[in-house]
């Protein structure tokens, strides 16, 4: 399948949702206990599009929707792509999707996003799964692959790579072992870029919280959480590595450990029925 039907047929399963400030896409699938899967960068909600299925097939419905910038939403020029602007939007996109009470999976930038979603609306968060993430985002230092879009000029070049071949070597490096296609990864770039070229994208870039102040925040909202929680790791992350990453996790929701998977950074692409597997075992703990 190329890769403008592979954007296509995923843009195909789901449907618009109006949300004040940005307006996006969202996917359903499945019936049951609502799970909302929030990703990160450079991604969108096709990330989720082999986890939702997998949740479906587990009797819960799989929901994931675009952070504004990316995907499918909007980009507006005038928007807060902070981490604290994006948990805002979060909140009133699941009003918009009239999601009362859900249970919340977390990864990369959608982590201190959604941290700051508990912190909202501690009493609407049913459970808790964190993909490979960062808590302790003050001394936070973007991956290696990541850092140059922060920057003013360099991100743009640094950007205009994803439009080639480069893209698959990079999500190969640090996202990904066999899971997804070529056409698949290049899929990712072809999102990223859509509108605006990744404008959006490279102010979200800019626009990390990594202040001592958000982490506190943070931080306090999952030392406060009293819902069941867990981690799902992918193993071979080089970009945030498990053994420094998952740690400060786990001290902050009091775990004991957490569930190592197979997997790069993109833990959804190689491990997605693991990912169902685990968040099924949580939920039903809840029901």
């Amino acid at each position: 399948m190329s890769v403008q039907k592979i954007v296509d047929s995923w843009r195909d399963r789901g449907v618009p949702l109006q949300v004040p400030g940005a307006n996006t896409r969202i996917w359903r699938e499945g019936d049951g206990e609502p799970v909302v899967c929030l990703h990160g960068v450079p991604a969108s909600g096709f990330l989720y599009r082999k986890v939702l299925p997998a949740l479906a097939a587990k009797g819960m419905q799989g929901i994931t929707f675009d952070f504004p910038g990316l995907g499918f939403a909007d980009r507006p020029a005038q928007f807060d792509y902070s981490w604290s602007g994006l948990a805002k939007w979060t909140v009133d996109a699941l009003d918009a999707a009239k999601l009362d009470t859900f249970h919340l999976i977390i990864h990369d930038i959608g982590g201190p996003v959604g941290f700051d979603v508990i912190r909202r609306i501690p009493n609407r968060i049913r459970s808790l799964t964190v993909l490979n993430t960062v808590l302790r985002v003050a001394s936070f230092h973007r991956p290696f692959v990541m850092e140059p879009f922060a920057y003013r000029g360099i991100g743009w070049f640094w950007l205009q790579g994803l439009r080639t071949p480069m893209i698959i070597a990079l999500m190969r490096t640090v996202g990904m072992h066999d899971g997804p296609s070529n056409d698949e990864i290049r899929a990712y770039g072809a999102l990223l870029l859509r509108d605006d070229g990744g404008s959006a994208f490279l102010k979200i870039m800019r626009s990390f919280e990594r202040t001592r102040e958000f982490e506190t925040r943070i931080v306090t909202a999952l030392q406060n959480l009293t819902v069941p929680a867990q981690m799902i790791w992918g193993a071979q992350d080089p970009a945030l590595k498990m053994n420094k990453y998952a740690p400060p996790i786990c001290e902050a929701l009091d775990l004991p450990d957490w569930h190592k998977v197979r997997g790069k950074h993109f833990v959804q692409e190689d491990s997605p029925n693991e990912i169902g597997e685990h968040i099924a075992n949580l939920v039903a703990t809840t029901i």
